[in-house]
């Protein structure tokens, strides 16, 4: 039942690997080698879904002019205000922005990220997982390490 929770706790957003692999750890004294695994397998769940999110957004804007503005409005605000830093960045920022263990960092962001900046889900994913994986070591580091102290 832990296991199924963490993977979860994973999946969930805000939360995330961040807080599955703790709770793992430390509230359901599973080790590493289980722990990991899961929270990573969780947190990867939801950037499956990162195709449907453009077919989702169009079908929206078609049936509602309200939101094909918002959706215009915030596309178009984003990529104005983000395009050129991300540009010169590419691949390494969208890492480097999942792996940063911070609340709305994660791979729901990046997954959100990935939509609004067209980056196409066979790039996205394993830049979104290679992030995460680097997300879960950060976290179990700083975890087991905590529990030295």
């Amino acid at each position: 039942m832990e296991q199924l929770l963490t993977l979860l706790v994973a999946a969930s957003p805000v939360v995330e690997l961040r807080g599955a692999i703790p709770l793992a750890l430390v509230g359901y004294g599973l080790p590493l080698w289980q722990a990991f695994p899961l929270a990573v397998a969780g947190n990867m769940v939801p950037v499956l879904f990162l195709p449907f999110l453009g077919i989702t957004a169009r079908e929206l804007s078609l049936h509602s002019v309200l939101l094909e503005r918002f959706f215009s409005w915030m596309f178009e605000r984003t990529r104005r205000k983000h395009e050129r830093s991300f540009e010169l960045l590419r691949d390494f920022a969208l890492v480097f922005f999942v792996a940063i263990p911070l609340p709305f960092t994660g791979a729901w962001t990046a997954m959100l990220v990935a939509f609004v900046f067209g980056i196409p889900f066979p790039r996205a994913f394993p830049l979104i997982f290679f992030g995460v994986i680097i997300a879960g070591g950060i976290v179990s580091a700083l975890t087991l390490g905590a529990l030295k102290i």
